[in-house]
């Protein structure tokens, strides 16, 4: 019989990082759609660089990571061939850019549904990457989640329309913004599990030399298309989009850590189940918070969406193996692929 103590330290653990990842990222939804949908001040001016909230993001995870590698006495050289952090760097910035730049056409509601049919991109990126292979179930249910966001996507109210645009959400640009994000972000995540992989790499190691990377890049970008004092002089006439920006980096940053922490301590299976939970409260609290109506025909998408998730989950719940002692790290083939398709740190 198991002890109770070790039933309670569990259920704490379990707590504490559920609520984690819960917070920060509500936290960070709420604050995305607040910097680029909502104007600031009385001439009600737009945040219109999304490349400078990448950049900031970028240099204090950055700088949280670099201290965490030091206060473990880990090694700060490369594991891997620096072109390589370089290609995750690139394709995580092009997948957060195409993310902020979507909430100048589509509504958070939608974005955060539509990120749920990242499962179709992951699995195409990992049979040519990694070349894995899926079962039926896994493409049933992600043809199920594609369908569900299609409809979401497809059929707006005609009440919730962009702030840039007089057109319906469903326009060619932001849906097209939104087909980039799940192509660069399958591939992203799918490129990072192959340097796991490949190399022996600690989660801080990649993170720092990534988001180093990510940096310098952004930061070339703001210079060269002459955005970085129009970000900065922006931020100075407005100081609550300066501490919204803050703010949105540090819950980034945090939930990075949250994320990490689930990994390590229950596996990808509760991850993935707590984002699935994350990303109904999301849609939920920014339809009040925001006041986006929702047309019936969304919220038939939204049912088929997460009942398809919530059941791919539950089912795949069932203990196949005997259980992983806690502080060992979990083997590959404990969980199927498909357990992590929806995983994946905060754009």
């Amino acid at each position: 019989m198991t002890d109770p103590p070790l039933i309670e330290n569990k259920l704490w653990k379990g707590v504490f990082a559920a609520s984690g990842i819960m917070v920060t990222l509500l936290v960070y939804g709420v604050l995305q759609e607040k910097i680029m949908r909502v104007p600031y001040g009385e001439n009600k001016e737009y945040f219109k660089y999304s490349l400078f909230l990448v950049f900031c993001n970028r240099i204090m995870t950055s700088a949280v990571s670099a201290v965490f590698l030091v206060g473990s006495k880990k090694a700060l050289d490369p594991v891997a061939p620096i072109y390589k952090y370089c290609l995750v760097s690139i394709s995580n910035m092009m997948t957060t850019t195409c993310q902020y730049e979507a909430l100048k056409y589509v509504s958070f509601p939608v974005q955060t549904l539509a990120k749920c049919a990242k499962m179709m991109p992951v699995m195409v990126w990992g049979t040519l990457i990694m070349q894995k292979r899926y079962g039926g179930p896994d493409y049933f249910v992600a043809l199920l989640v594609t369908i569900g966001c299609s409809v979401f996507v497809l059929y707006p109210t005609e009440a919730d329309v962009s702030p840039y645009n007089r057109g319906r959400e469903s326009t060619v640009w932001g849906v097209s913004l939104m087909i980039g994000y799940l192509g660069f972000d399958g591939f992203t995540s799918t490129f990072q599990d192959k340097l796991f992989k490949g190399y022996d790499m600690e989660i801080f190691n990649q993170i720092f030399y990534t988001t180093l990377c990510s940096c310098i890049f952004s930061l070339s970008g703001l210079v060269v298309q002459g955005q970085l004092l129009l970000a900065a002089e922006f931020v100075s006439r407005h100081n609550d989009c300066f501490y919204d920006i803050i703010l949105l980096s540090t819950v980034a940053t945090a939930s990075q850590f949250f994320i990490s922490y689930t990994i390590r301590t229950f596996g990808a299976l509760t991850l993935a189940t707590i984002m699935i939970t994350r990303q109904l409260v999301s849609i939920m609290l920014s339809c009040l918070w925001f006041a986006h109506p929702l047309s019936w025909e969304q919220w038939i998408g939204a049912a088929i969406v997460f009942c398809a998730l919530y059941a791919q989950k539950f089912l795949k719940s069932k203990p196949q193996k005997p259980p992983v002692p806690e502080d060992s790290p979990v083997p590959e083939d404990v969980e199927s692929d498909s357990a992590s398709l929806l995983n994946g740190n905060p754009r």
